[in-house]
């Protein structure tokens, strides 16, 4: 056993030389961001084999290891940098005014997510709704943006809507390429991504429009790139279709830490938000925002948060 045992780990230093460097598997780089390092040492490092993943699409040769995790310069070099062109209407902080209606409560929504945290490993998180139109990507793209206005969080903002993208939109952006292109293995991991004008705020829209969302969203890719690039980042906001007419959202909720369902005031029948509720497992649940409220219904408030507590009567009786 003592030979073979030499002989792998020979085979793996020499592996390792050829690359270019002699990083050893549970480090960071020394060029990777203290988030970067702190995930790293925390969480075991996933390896796999080359060749063809689940799903049956290859791996890219421009692809590194998992050995190697992504450095923050490499992020910066070779990820899209584009001049968006924000809907001032729906995008809350990106013209500066810090007063502006719904800004406060973004924030609180912010706070609570932290304090959830606290509680749970919590980076990975879902947006979905029962229904469209109840406000999912709004509150996706608005949380993403309050999120960095911390200093030094990174957060990146996915749409995984492949059926309704709207979040290329609204932040004035190209949809193309994207997160489709990623699992389709047209694309690695930097050429899908993008910056913007807010700093450290990165986006993947959702690509070229394909005719099979669901196949592509389960065929394994979206885990594998979440795992290649979240050390990047201290938030992954991914915005999915609702999860009443199909079932992308329940899929994708598979690769998260957590879901966090919108529904809309006055709009969103009782049963429906219900089975989309029903969709997730207990513990993956981890709040509801309340979109589109009067007002004067709920004091200082258009947008509401609940935090999730089991203790609360099953919303399934």
């Amino acid at each position: 056993m003592s030979r073979i045992h030499e002989a792998l780990k020979k085979a793996e230093q020499e592996r390792a030389t050829s690359q270019g460097g002699s990083a050893q598997p549970g480090f960071a780089t020394p060029e990777a961001p203290e988030s970067a390092m702190r995930t790293v040492q925390e969480e075991p490092l996933v390896t796999v084999a080359t060749g063809v993943p689940a799903g049956g699409i290859p791996l890219t040769s421009a692809m590194p290891s998992f050995a190697s995790p992504f450095s923050l310069d490499a992020l910066l070099a070779r990820c899209l940098h584009l001049p968006w062109a924000p809907d001032a209407k729906t995008m809350l902080f990106f013209n500066g005014d810090d007063t502006a209606r719904g800004t406060e409560e973004f924030r609180t929504l912010r706070s609570r997510l932290y304090h959830t945290r606290e509680k749970m490993a919590l980076k990975k998180l879902l947006i979905t709704s029962a229904l469209p139109k109840e406000g999912k990507s709004f509150t996706s793209a608005n949380l993403a943006q309050v999120l960095v206005r911390q200093h030094g969080r990174r957060v990146l903002l996915i749409d995984a809507d492949l059926r309704g993208p709207r979040l290329h939109m609204m932040l004035g952006t190209t949809a193309s390429p994207g997160l489709s292109d990623y699992l389709q293995g047209k694309s690695d991991e930097f050429s899908i991504m993008q910056r913007g004008p807010m700093e450290n705020l990165f986006f993947i829209p959702s690509g070229d429009e394909i005719s099979d969302p669901a196949e592509l969203v389960a065929n394994g890719r979206l885990k594998l790139l979440l795992q290649r690039v979240e050390t990047l980042f201290d938030w992954i906001i991914i915005d999915s279709p609702p999860a009443v007419p199909v079932s992308d959202a329940s899929v994708l909720a598979k690769t998260c830490d957590g879901v966090l369902m919108v529904v809309r005031s006055n709009a969103t029948p009782v049963d429906m938000a219900r089975r989309a509720r029903e969709e997730f497992p207990d513990q993956s649940l981890v709040g509801v925002v309340l979109n589109g409220t009067d007002g004067d219904a709920i004091p200082y408030s258009r947008y509401y948060y609940e935090a999730y507590e089991k203790k609360v009567t099953d919303s399934k009786s």
